[in-house]
């Protein structure tokens, strides 16, 4: 029996894995093949398997939600997002509750559902699912204008909270017909979740910068193992868990840590683990032979969602924060719904709430529509607004980026007195790991050869390994202010402690490379390097 069940979990995950590399080549987002595989084994499906236990399924799908919002925040990289958090958080809180404001109007108006059904559906659909924009933002490399990328991830990755807050709400007063009170509860539910989220965030920073307090090896297990304290806690103290682990691993994704590039390894394989099996299990509770009749009302709430709702919450939003047309029009049809709104379907079923219709089905349909449409069209809208960033790279926005590089480069240059100056590249003494592989000349980039000879004047481009500081090493932001003691002088003049060292000074748009007869002045930001 055991050895049939372990069968059968690894051919689906195989078939899975296999499916996402020729998704890629027909265009058709992968979270989708997850999908169809879970209906081909489903009861309608050719292996027949009876599966109807929404509570089972949404402790599953609930565990899984938990780590994707965690790496979610983990692998947001901060520096990139904050120009653009305003926006960011405006749409995944404001507009949030927009876009549920929104559509219960234009469900019960024009698709005739009662206000409790209206709400609870709209609730339910109201947040973009984080797993599938990031899924189609990095499978098409996709990089987008005036900060549209980092806004879309911020957005997706953060408005599952206020939108699980909304349903649990809904939820509440189908189920006890009672609104209770609603003020409370919000912000019972924010304070906690705010206040838990950050509480395990700088408690985990805390032990993981600490000397021999963990095993080598054991970060990974500790940060997974506190994810999960952090959700469990904050929901028994009625917070919003959701939030406190995205806030969590938003505050961890951009901490330094000396095993981050083996914890951002680890959740990038654990979240697609785990996408794979939301997105099958959602698949094998669905029952295709049930969804004709729930299509019509499915493209209904789709048209609503697509054509009214998120336009327009985008455009009461963002244009007054001067966003541009094209850059609205954009992130209104990259609001794709995903395994978050199934989800938050199957904690409604789950609670057993009497409705007129099927509502899994039809976030089933809107979700499915929403990744094999919209998805698919996102890279095709983009290049048509005229948004898409040709020179850049989307992975420069997430954590996961940087700790993928093994070198960097560095330019050398090579005045008269130096000792280089007449040597062959491969009789210099180069410290090792590093390589010489281009010169600068005259305008003209030549390919560095053991043979080619250096010149006064030259541009030297080496490949050098990277450097990870030290637990105690970081580099400190000082702006010169009007006033400031350092104004006016000389870095030679300025008494440092010994383990400081100014390393840049930025002027204005200049990036400066000082030494000790550099002259800092009001406005100036110093980057200063302090050692242990």
């Amino acid at each position: 029996m055991i050895s049939n069940i372990v069968l059968g979990v690894s051919l689906v995950i195989l078939l899975c894995v296999v499916s996402e590399k020729f998704s890629y080549k027909i265009g058709i987002p992968a979270l989708i093949f997850f999908m169809f595989i879970g209906m081909l084994a489903g009861s309608d499906g050719v292996l027949k398997i009876k599966y109807e236990n929404f509570s089972q399924a949404e402790m599953i799908c609930s565990i899984g939600l938990i780590f994707i919002m965690f790496d979610g925040g983990f692998n947001t990289n901060w520096k990139h997002a904050k120009p653009y958090v305003v926006k960011s958080i405006s749409l995944s809180t404001i507009g949030v509750v927009l876009t549920a404001g929104i559509s219960l109007l234009c469900f019960h108006y024009l698709l005739q559902l009662s206000w409790q059904e209206s709400f609870l559906l709209s609730a339910v659909l109201a947040s973009t699912d984080a797993a599938s924009v990031f899924a189609i933002l990095k499978s098409n490399n996709l990089d987008l204008k005036e900060g549209t990328s980092s806004i879309l991830e911020v957005e997706s990755g953060s408005n599952d909270p206020v939108a699980y807050l909304l349903t649990i709400t809904a939820i509440g007063i189908m189920t006890s017909g009672q609104p209770g009170n609603i003020f409370l509860t919000v912000f019972v539910q924010m304070a906690v979740g705010l206040g838990m989220g950050f509480l395990f965030a700088y408690a985990s920073k805390y032990i993981l910068s600490q000397k021999n307090v963990l095993t080598d090896g054991l970060d990974v297990i500790f940060i997974v193992a506190v994810t999960l304290l952090c959700y469990a806690l904050s929901d028994k103290l009625g917070g919003n868990a959701y939030l406190s682990v995205y806030l969590m691993g938003l505050y961890l994704g951009n901490s330094r840590m000396n095993s981050k590039r083996a914890i951002v390894a680890f959740f990038n394989e654990l979240t697609s683990l785990l996408q794979i099996l939301i997105f099958f299990v959602i698949g094998l509770l669905s029952f295709p032979s049930s969804m004709p009749a729930t299509m019509p009302l499915a493209f209904a709430v789709v048209a609503i969602l697509t054509f009214i709702s998120r336009p327009l919450m985008t455009m009461i939003l963002l244009l007054p924060q001067k966003c541009s047309w094209k850059q609205c029009l954009l992130i209104s049809w990259a609001g794709l719904r995903g395994a978050s709104s199934i989800v938050f379907a199957i904690v409604a079923v789950s609670s057993g709430v009497n409705l007129s219709f099927d509502l899994f089905h039809v976030v089933f349909l809107v979700s499915l529509f929403s990744i094999a449409i919209q998805g698919a069209l996102l890279p095709t809208i983009s290049k048509k607004l005229d948004m898409v960033e040709k020179e850049a790279n989307i992975y420069r926005t997430f954590n996961d980026y940087e700790e993928s590089i093994d070198f960097q480069f560095a330019k050398v240059h090579i005045n008269e007195e130096n000792s280089w100056v007449g040597k062959r590249i491969k009789d210099i003494d180069i410290p090792f790991g590093s390589q010489v592989i281009m010169i600068k000349r005259d305008g003209r980039s030549i390919a560095a050869r053991g043979k080619s000879v250096v010149e006064a004047g030259d541009d030297l481009i080496m490949n050098i390994p990277p450097y990870y500081p030290a637990k105690k090493e970081n580099v400190l932001e000082v702006r010169i202010n009007k006033g400031h003691k350092w104004a006016n002088q000389t870095l030679e003049q300025i008494n440092f402690p010994t383990n400081q060292l100014v390393i840049m000074i930025i002027r204005n748009d200049d990036k400066i490379i000082p030494n000790g007869d550099t002259m800092v002045l009001e406005n100036d930001v110093l980057l200063i390097f302090k050692g242990e």
